[in-house]
This record gives C-alpha cells, structure tokens and sequence, in this order.
C-alpha cells in the first residue's frame, strides 16, 4: 500500500525512530497561497521526508501549509499562533505522544482541528484520539484527496473517518455494551462526577475551575482523587474509563 503517494509502506520507512531537532518547526514560508475556502494546515510529523512529502502534495492541491513540526510542543506553539487552522497530527511523536498533544490543543489552541494522519488500526489508539478531541482520523495508506477532504470537513466543523477505521468503529458499536461491572472501588462524589465531565471535554484545569467556581488547587485535588479512584495513570485514560463505564 501507498502512504499519500510517497511510496511508503505503513510498516516500512513511515515508522519513526530519530528525534527531529526542535529547530525543524518554523512557519512555512514562500508557500503557493491556498484557496480562499481551504484552511492553513499545520504538518505534525517527526519522519522529516514524509512530512515534507506531505507539505508538498497538500501545496500541488492548493492548501496553505501554515508550518510544520517534528515535535509536539513545537506543534502546539504554532497552532497557538496561528489562528483557525487544521493540525495534521501523527500518534507516535518523541516525547509527547499525538493524542496528549491533541488533549492539550483543545485547550489552549481552541481555534485549532486536529485531524490524525497516522498508521495505528488498533481501537485503542482510536478511541483515545477521539477522546482527546481529534474530529477525524485518517490512515497514512489512504489516497491524498481523502486526506484533503479529512482537512477540508475538519475546518467545517465535520468529521472525516477512513473507511476502514469507519468499519471497526461500527463493529464496535454493534457489539454488547462491555460494562465494567465496579468501574471505581469508591464511588465518585456529585462534584467529583461534573470534573470528570468536563475533563472528558479536554477542558484544563483553569478551565474546570473558571466553570465550576473553584480554584485551581481545589480542582488538581479533585483530578488527583479521581485518577486514584478510577484506578488510572493520567487524564486521557480518565476520560476513556468515564465513557466506557457510563460515568459520563
């Protein structure tokens, strides 16, 4: 299979394996001008001749490429900066992974659509980018104008689900709801519950605390009882256990 007309196989060269030196992510300049209905795109990808692969076939179709990142945080402090625009975001990065980068973009970036390029299959990679807040997911093999449409419904609010991620997804939703039977050992407070649902949003802590009228120590305390309760590591694993339990 192609990964966006590169002539790389999923499992062959697009698997990272160096780290990209910060200094990597600057705006993209003398970049062909987009049209006026597409949307500046930021390329998140720490394989540099994919990613400048990609930059090229998104620029030959069109899109403004905005800037380009081999890590994470870079990303993220483009996307701060840049406005309304579509983050083109693969999993596996040096550091911090793709999905916490995705969780932290809903927070501090809200004009930004993350939209993951990516070859993970596996449903657990699935459902925790969903979870962090990315609107579309998208295979690294599918053709380049199925990840152009992915950007395109991104900007409009929309979502784009390869079709093969489409299909796992509707099997999944068709078997028996797996219900943990004791999802926490000690039940959740009512307060408690509302931080867990408005965590599962990707909200921060300042942002839980401005919604909820408490500070900032007392929301930390109550993720840290939480993440105890829940019997998890961090928040992502938080709001996946809250949507499989039913806790939210």
């Amino acid at each position: 299979m192609r990964a966006v007309g590169l002539g790389f196989p999923p499992g062959g060269p697009v698997a990272r394996g160096g780290h990209e030196r910060s200094e990597r992510a600057e705006p993209v300049s003398s970049r062909s001008p987009g049209r006026r209905d597409d949307p500046k795109v930021i390329v998140v990808d720490d394989h540099e001749l994919f990613r400048q692969g990609v930059v090229g076939l998104l620029e030959e179709r069109g899109i403004e490429v905005a800037g380009e990142a081999g890590l994470a945080a870079d990303a993220i402090r483009l996307a701060e900066g840049a406005g309304p625009c579509v983050v083109l975001m693969d999993l596996r990065l040096p550091g911090m992974s793709g999905i916490e980068a995705t969780q932290r973009l809903t927070a501090v970036a809200p004009l930004a659509r993350v939209l993951v390029l990516t070859v993970f299959v596996d449903d657990q990679h699935i459902i925790d980018a969903l979870l962090a807040g990315a609107c579309g997911y998208v295979l690294k093999d599918a053709p380049i104008e199925q990840i152009v449409e992915g950007i395109r419904a991104a900007a409009r609010g929309e979502s784009l689900i390869s079709p093969r991620i489409a299909s796992r997804l509707v099997r999944r939703v068709r078997e028996p709801c797996l219900m943990e039977e004791s999802v926490t050992r000690e039940p959740l407070t009512p307060r408690e519950l509302e931080v867990l649902g408005l965590l599962t949003r990707g909200l921060d802590n300042s942002e839980i605390a401005q919604a909820l009228y408490l500070s900032q120590h007392t929301v930390k305390n109550h993720v840290s009882t939480i993440l105890s309760k829940l019997q998890v590591e961090n928040r992502i694993q938080a709001a996946v256990r809250a949507v499989r339990g039913g806790l939210v």
